[in-house]
């Protein structure tokens, strides 16, 4: 199943000033097998050394000279490295820590070999043995769950997805194709963007075996929590990843976890869990700004959980469920809202950090909120999320009149358009918001910097 970041590791393997890469994600959301079906598609040869597997290759890295590192590997594994032609990929970089602080040196010294290392728990490696990441000297990239255009694209449905990223504000969505695109979004939303999951579902076409799935992840998940650390409250940790579901979509309250647990302890417990990548936060913003992170309030958030699919199985979310028809309004607009956020977060550059932001307004008589604030270029544009046709819309007009803001975002079933500074676009259509916000722009004679 392809993945859109192979397109720009072509881009990276060809660039002069490369430097190695690190590809950080959560656990099982295919670093391994991208990196893999890159390297034997792009290079002569790949060398995969799995230091979580290959206990012993550590010991090529108790230098820090690539040269050197580069002899004791051909060695250990009986393999040629040859610079330009040889992918070398370090997988499970977290285990061992002297090779991270090698990744430095190969670029300085050994600028033309392609490098990629992988990690899922790497910040919990750097805490613990005081290592600081190679600042300047390695680029990171993120990997999230497939995003529902890779899930068209998997389901080689490669046509569809071009026609929906590049629609235009002329075009009229046809019945038959809102039809096909809603049947295979409902599908996502179950099954979500686990490559595991995605292949069974493919394979098998039973929601049976995806559940199964999802169950194992889950667990493997928990049973990473002694990884994060020596100080760490397994049990803490494992009610807070428990409780977490049911708060997507609202603001996070620490009281919601335990009441009778400080707030200090639960709020480092759920950091840890943001490093591992298994859930985001959306911070509050006032969207006076950019950067949005430079006017949010870290103390005032929500959250996102990794995957739709795994949020759902966490939840209880059955197959029976799943079949009805207002599963988008299931939970209160819940599964709407991730499916948004999870995407959002695919929309930006991937060696962008993962950032979302909110807006909300605590004001007696006058409260207000705004799911998501997305920045094109200057422009802050707020974005609500409903999950059927219609829905008020008056903190959205609110936002784009205290902020003047030039216009807002809605993601729903509602149809394709653009009235009333409101532009409404389809669920399934949400890898157009790029092209689209441009239209709109050009339409509202402010376009884009380019």
């Amino acid at each position: 199943m392809e993945r859109d970041l192979s397109a720009w590791l072509k881009i990276w393997k060809d660039e002069e000033s490369r430097k190695p890469l690190i590809i950080r994600g959560a656990r099982q959301v295919g670093k391994t097998w991208l990196v893999n079906d890159f390297g034997k598609k792009s290079f002569d040869n790949h060398v995969e050394v799995n230091f979580e597997y290959q206990p012993e290759i550590k010991s090529c890295f108790l230098t820090l000279s690539p040269y050197e590192i580069l002899q004791q590997l051909e060695l250990s594994l009986n393999v040629d490295i040859v610079p330009g032609k040889t992918l070398l990929f370090l997988d499970e970089i977290q285990v061992c820590p002297q090779a991270i602080k090698a990744l430095r040196y190969f670029y300085e010294k050994m600028p033309d070999l392609h490098v990629i290392a992988a990690g899922s728990l790497l910040e919990f490696v750097m805490e613990t043995h005081e290592i600081s990441m190679p600042v300047g000297r390695v680029q990171n990239v993120h990997l999230f769950p497939m995003s529902f255009g890779e899930y068209l694209s998997a389901c080689g449905e490669t046509k569809l997805r071009t026609w929906l990223k590049s629609i235009s504000l002329r075009d009229t969505i046809p019945e038959a194709i809102h039809e096909k695109s809603l049947k295979l979004l409902r599908d996502y939303l179950y099954i979500g963007g686990m490559p595991e999951a995605v292949a069974s579902w493919l394979k098998t076409g039973k929601l049976s075996k995806t559940d199964l799935i999802h169950q194992a992840l889950l667990q493997n998940y928990k049973q990473d929590f002694g990884k994060y650390g020596k100080r760490v409250n397994l049990g803490l940790l494992e009610k807070i990843f428990t409780k977490i579901p049911g708060t997507v979509g609202n603001k996070f309250k620490y009281s919601a976890i335990d009441r009778d647990v400080n707030s200090r302890d639960i709020k480092n417990s759920l950091s840890r869990l943001v490093k591992a990548h298994i859930v985001h936060k959306v911070n509050s913003s006032s969207g006076t700004g950019l950067p949005l992170a430079a006017h949010s309030n870290e103390k005032i958030f929500k959250i996102l959980f990794l995957d739709i699919g795994l949020l759902q199985n966490a939840m209880g979310i059955s197959s029976a469920t799943y079949m009805a028809e207002n599963l988008l309004a299931f939970y209160k607009g819940l599964v709407a809202e991730q499916f948004v956020g999870q995407q959002l977060l695919t929309l930006r550059e991937h060696f962008a950090e993962p950032e979302l932001h909110y807006w909300q307004r605590e004001a007696k008589g006058s409260s207000a909120e705004i799911d998501y604030l997305w920045q094109k270029e200057e422009l802050i544009l707020p974005v609500e999320v409903k999950a059927g046709k219609t829905g008020t819309l008056k903190s959205l007009r609110l936002f784009i009149s205290e902020k003047n803001s030039r216009f807002g975002i809605r993601f729903s079933l509602h149809p394709l358009s653009f009235n009333d500074s409101v532009l409404s676009i389809p669920l399934y259509a949400i890898e157009a918001l790029p092209e689209l916000t441009e239209q709109v722009a050009q339409s509202l004679q402010h376009p884009l910097q380019k």
